[in-house]
């Protein structure tokens, strides 16, 4: 590794590699990727190199980019609400992804979601030391690869994760330099989150408050991302490719751009929009839905340039819950029968969580 510091991580070139030592070095310094470019790295080390960038199909333009649907006037003209209800559930089908704009929360509060964000991965790093921790029960806590154990390479990313319900942290449980701004993002989102599972439902031909009241609402975790600027972006990725292990993901991005989902066996950009927010469907929801809608496949670039800011929330039901969760029984009529079979969420994200994102579904494992 070219470093101003001899006895860094060596880089990918070193013949003798020790993975574990690598591994063991770069938790223990507390300080996640952008520690390591602060340190004055210009090779990235052994344990980024991914090789999916070899064996995945070619990212090609599309024809058809990821559905834009506007939320504008859907609480006031039922004509609308019932077109946005459709484009939804054609979304959710055949993309799994779709951005929404006139969604309700200010752009102000947007930027300065990805401010606070910025400023807490920015900040000294004795201050941000003291958040680090790879205790999953933390509620609020910093870390760089939740799987970095498991998985077969590194993503080169850190994040701030908050565990914001369904008991959420004491606003001074929050980090001082992000802590308004992430309890008032935390609030709108939810609100939005709730008019998103209405919308699910009624694309599945449910009663609106179905999936809401099978509790798919009851935990909202927040992860705060920070992918820096690699010097070797073809070599690694921001984030390899994965589905998400929730009912459906609200996510916030800056204007650097690098998310990519899988669509017909291609990788197809989702190009930032000024004000809009990305979702996209979890696989539990593609577990209840009965594989009506689609958990899709997406990953993120790295790049030069940077740092890529992005903010994702994650709906999905209490772990410490022993209500079980199936393909829900209205949308299994004569002929169409489960296709999983049921399990909690903490079995769920025991399971995921045990893998890491290793570019395998964990659908499959709960097939009947």
């Amino acid at each position: 590794m070219e470093s101003s510091n001899s006895d860094k991580i060596p880089s990918g070139k070193v013949s003798d590699y020790d993975r574990k030592t690598e591994l063991k070095f770069f938790d223990d310094s507390k300080l996640g990727v952008k520690g390591l470019l602060d340190a004055g790295l210009t090779k990235i080390p052994r344990m980024f190199i991914n090789d999916q960038h070899n064996t995945n199909p070619v990212t090609q333009a599309s024809p058809e980019g990821v559905p834009i649907i506007d939320f504008k006037g859907i609480d006031k003209d039922a004509v609308l609400r019932s077109q946005i209800i459709k484009k939804v559930g054609e979304a959710s089908e055949k993309w799994g992804f779709f951005q929404v704009v006139n969604h309700g929360i200010p752009e102000s509060v947007l930027n300065a979601m990805i401010d606070g964000v910025r400023g807490f991965h920015e900040q000294d790093d004795e201050t941000k030391k003291v958040w680090y921790s790879r205790d999953s029960q933390t509620k609020v806590r910093f870390s760089s690869n939740f799987d970095l154990y498991k998985a077969r390479m590194a993503n080169w990313r850190d994040s701030l994760s908050c565990l914001m319900a369904p008991d959420p942290p004491l606003p001074e449980q929050l980090p001082a330099v992000c802590r308004d701004i992430v309890m008032e993002y935390s609030e709108q989102v939810v609100k939005l989150g709730l008019t998103l599972f209405q919308l699910l439902s009624e694309a599945l031909g449910l009663h609106p408050n179905h999936l809401k009241d099978m509790g798919c609402a009851e935990s909202i975790l927040i992860l705060g991302h920070y992918y820096p600027p690699c010097p070797e972006p073809q070599l690694t990725l921001g984030t390899s490719s994965h589905t998400d292990p929730d009912f459906f993901t609200i996510l916030l991005q800056d204007q650097i751009g690098g998310l990519q989902v899988l669509h017909e066996d291609q990788w197809v950009d989702v190009p930032p929009i000024p004000g809009a927010l990305v979702i996209n469907m979890g696989d539990l929801l593609q577990l209840v839905s009965n594989n009506k809608f689609k958990s899709i496949f997406h990953r993120v670039l790295a790049k030069h340039v940077g740092p890529r800011i992005s903010v994702a929330c994650f709906f999905r039901g209490q772990q410490s819950s022993t209500r079980l969760y199936c393909p829900i029984k209205e949308l299994l009529p004569e002929g169409n029968p489960p296709i999983y079979r049921e399990t909690t969420i903490n079995e769920y994200l025991t399971y995921y969580y045990s893998k890491g994102l290793d570019g395998n579904s964990s659908l499959p494992h709960f097939k009947l």
